[in-house]
């Protein structure tokens, strides 16, 4: 199988995976009384599976394209998944710093 259609297929499945645990939190919590109205209906496993199925197809789309927008130019010989792991890491470190880390130096000479 190529490289990229594999790619393609991991990210799917990793998007058809977050969509089950949506699911299955969203008829947990019983939003809307949608597991309640899939429960009492004589066709409520075809509704659930549906909801699952356009769920799943949707997180899978997103995860895809999150995964192709993220492939950009290698910067180094590290392989892929480090890389955007690192920059999710630095941007969540930037966002959570104190509010004294934010301030740029040359602000921080004048105090």
């Amino acid at each position: 199988m190529p490289p990229l259609v594999r790619f393609l297929l991991v990210h799917a499945a990793i998007g058809f995976v977050i969509a089950f645990v949506f699911v299955g939190g969203f008829l947990l919590a019983d939003i809307g009384g949608m597991r309640t109205l899939m429960l009492a209906s004589d066709i409520g496993f075809v509704a659930m599976a549906l909801f699952t199925f356009m769920t799943g197809l949707t997180f899978s789309s997103v995860q895809m394209g999150v995964a192709v927008m993220l492939l950009g130019e290698p910067e180094d010989n590290q392989p892929p998944s480090s890389r955007w792991l690192r920059r999710i890491w630095e941007a969540a470190r930037e966002w959570l710093a104190p509010p004294l880390e934010r301030v740029p130096a040359s602000i921080k000479k004048n105090r």
